[in-house]
């Protein structure tokens, strides 16, 4: 192994020993060897029928960051984070770098040394250590960063340890790459360095008062009150991810099979429970609002406010139906959450006073070398507030002598550059720091103006319903007709009974707090058009958007039992009844696998359901009979957002009879 004496970055080049499977198939995640960047589970695709060859992501992919603590010393955990990195080094072929100086006995803030290592062709890596920013007294930190060469760019790792006198050890783990030009394709994400994998149960880290583990972990009944107080603990800062089983699935077949892989993509970013089917139930009752059953993923956010209802839309759920359909895109989409999170959350203090890394160029290492390997030999004499420039300039005044004044010159005039450097990119990385936690502060104080607003339409929402409930349009009593109490209900204008058209219908959508159209008008109002319409298509539709609308109310509040279809057939006493074969779980196999058939069904929603603005609703409503009748199309996220979505209200979407 040699020091290397240039200062540029290493070129591009082809890494032979680099993972990036081609394979979209929707199977389980596997794993794979590889970078300690590089991750067991496969680059997830935007769409599971996207193939290899399509145009994907082009520029920079999203980076890797990992934030937490641990109880060991400041020593310990540096000796621990080196032995794990020469390790990999030394499995993947490089030359395993020579021990780090450590700093004095007794010394809390050690002088600033900063060194650079050839480890291969194209491995650089760069050590460094000294006190935080602050003045004496602040801290230390140590940094290891590793560049390693990726197809067309370069692979970063950087590791830095921070501890203040009386705080714990903050580690930081950061993987990205950077792409040799913008027109280069890479994957979307940076996947999960192997680095964190082996650390995390290594430092025993935490995340405030929870252990961050690097697999899922089952919650028993007795634990469930220690996780409610965890996701409710102010300082809390990754998201805690839980999973459900469904109830006729055994515990361990769920969690190997399908929580397991699904949280591959999380180490390092999120915590995650499975709770067994005891304690499901006292978790649920407890978080009223914020429930999660029947094989569904939530991702509790932090700052989790129980006795909220707006809150729960906060923290999304994972349907149990997307994470079968594919696991591979839900494991992608379950990570989303945390990975944004962990970019824009602001460092902790102690890590936020790291220096910036700048390796020196050669002469001035060459001259801080010298000086360290005199100091190793000699008491301690310099103080914790020299820099690399004062102390570069130092050593030439004591190894320069009068043979050699023009060098001593240079190096000086290097140092002082050098120095002036250093403290303008130190002021730009606190600028970005400062905008950062500005922009944080921002989102925090629109979130709970949006509560406090979405508060307001709860409320009107729910006085909306009990006027509907008078009418005696939505709660029918046994003997068919109205309920009667102390007081006559009074027709409203808005209220005329059963609308007998279509553009009467779209124009009364609002009767329906909890179920949100989202699709185009026209095919619903083309249907009054059509001579075989009639009225019974606008009835019928009527009476699934009423039972739609009291599933949606009986859901939010847990108490539905099942989805749409098992509400249809087992429909309470008093509620409006619609008939169970014309409420349709989702679409065939053949409808589903079919490009073209498939995109006519991916309908609009909100982005707080899907960033794509759009989601399959597969699930639909007869609202005629014959093969070509019409159809209502809907998305049920009761579990996430607390709404029903209608894509689409029109004739039969084309399949195997409409061609």
């Amino acid at each position: 192994m040699t020091s290397d004496r240039s200062t540029s970055n290493p070129q591009s080049a082809t890494n032979p020993t680099s993972n990036h499977p081609t394979s979209n198939h929707p199977t389980p995640i596997r794993p794979a060897s590889g970078h300690p960047i590089a991750n067991r589970p496969a680059p997830n695709r935007v769409r599971p029928h996207a193939a290899a060859d399509l145009p994907g992501p082009r520029g920079s992919a999203a980076p890797y960051r990992m934030t937490v603590t641990t109880a060991l010393t400041h020593a310990e955990a540096v000796a621990l984070a080196d032995e794990q990195l020469a390790c990999w080094l030394k499995q993947e072929g490089f030359e395993e770098p020579p021990p780090a100086r450590r700093a004095p006995a007794g010394s809390a803030e050690p002088d600033p040394v900063t060194e650079r290592l050839r480890l291969g062709e194209r491995v650089l890596l760069d050590r460094d250590r000294g006190p935080l920013r602050g003045g004496p007294g602040a801290g230390r930190y140590d940094r290891r960063r590793l560049r390693t060469p990726a197809p067309h760019g370069t692979q970063q790792l950087t590791l830095t340890l921070a501890t203040a006198p009386d705080g714990p050890t903050w580690v930081r783990l950061e993987a990205e790459t950077h792409s040799t030009g913008s027109g280069v394709r890479t994957p979307c994400r940076v996947p999960v360095p192997e680095l964190a994998r082996s650390l995390l149960p290594l430092l025993d880290a935490t995340d405030g008062p929870a252990a961050v583990h690097s697999a899922p972990r089952v919650i028993t009944a007795d634990e469930v009150d220690a996780l409610i107080d965890e996701l409710c603990d102010p300082e809390r800062r990754l998201p805690t991810v839980v999973a459900s089983v469904p109830v006729n699935l055994p515990l361990d077949r769920w969690v190997q099979d399908v929580v397991a892989p699904l949280c591959q993509q999380l180490p390092g970013l999120a915590t995650a429970y499975v709770l067994d089917p005891a304690a499901r139930t006292g978790f649920n009752v407890a978080l009223e609002y914020h429930t999660v059953y029947g094989g569904a993923v939530r991702t509790y956010l932090p700052e989790v406010d129980p006795a909220s209802r707006q809150d729960s839309a906060r923290h999304p759920v994972l349907a149990r139906g997307r994470i079968e359909e594919d696991l591979r895109r839900a494991a992608a989409l379950l990570a989303r959450e945390p990975r944004r999170l962990a970019a824009e959350q602001p460092l902790p203090p102690p890590l936020a006073a790291v220096p910036v890394l700048r390796v020196p160029p050669p002469q001035l290492r060459q001259a801080a070398e010298q000086l360290a390997d005199r100091s190793a030999d000699r008491s301690e004499e310099r103080t914790a507030e020299q820099s690399v420039g004062s102390t570069a300039e130092q050593d030439v005044d004591r190894t320069a002598g009068p043979a050699a004044p023009h060098q001593g010159v240079e190096l000086a005039a290097l140092a002082r550059e050098e120095q002036q450097d250093r403290v303008e990119q130190q002021a730009r990385a606190d600028e970005l720091e400062r905008v950062r936690h500005t922009l944080r502060l921002e989102r925090r104080e629109h979130r709970e103006r949006g509560q406090v607003r979405d508060g307001r339409d709860v409320r009107e929402g729910r006085l909306h319903s009990g006027a509907r409930g008078l009418t005696g349009r939505h709660c029918v009593a046994p003997g068919g007709g109205p309920t009667v109490g102390p007081h006559p209900a009074v027709q409203s204008p808005d209220h005329r009974g059963t609308p007998e058209t279509f553009t009467e219908l779209m124009g009364r959508l609002g009767e329906f707090p909890l179920v949100t159209f989202t699709g185009d008008q026209k095919t619903a109002l083309a249907l009054d058009e059509l001579q075989c319409a009639g009225a019974g298509w606008a009835r019928l539709a009527w009476d699934g958007l009423t039972a739609l609308q009291e599933y949606a109310e009986a859901a939010v509040r847990g108490a539905a039992g099942g989805d749409f279809k098992q509400w249809c057939e087992r429909t309470p006493e008093g509620c409006r009844r619609f008939p169970p074969r014309k409420a349709v779980r989702g679409e065939s196999r053949t409808v589903f696998s079919h490009t073209k058939w498939k995109r006519e069904r991916m309908l609009p929603v909100p982005e707080c359901v899907d960033s794509s603005r759009r989601a399959f609703m597969g699930a639909h409503l007869r609202i005629g009979g014959g093969r070509t009748a019409p159809r209502l199309h809907y998305l049920d996220d009761c579990s996430g957002s607390g709404r029903i979505y209608v894509g689409y209200i029109g004739l039969h979407l084309t399949n195997t009879r409409t061609n």
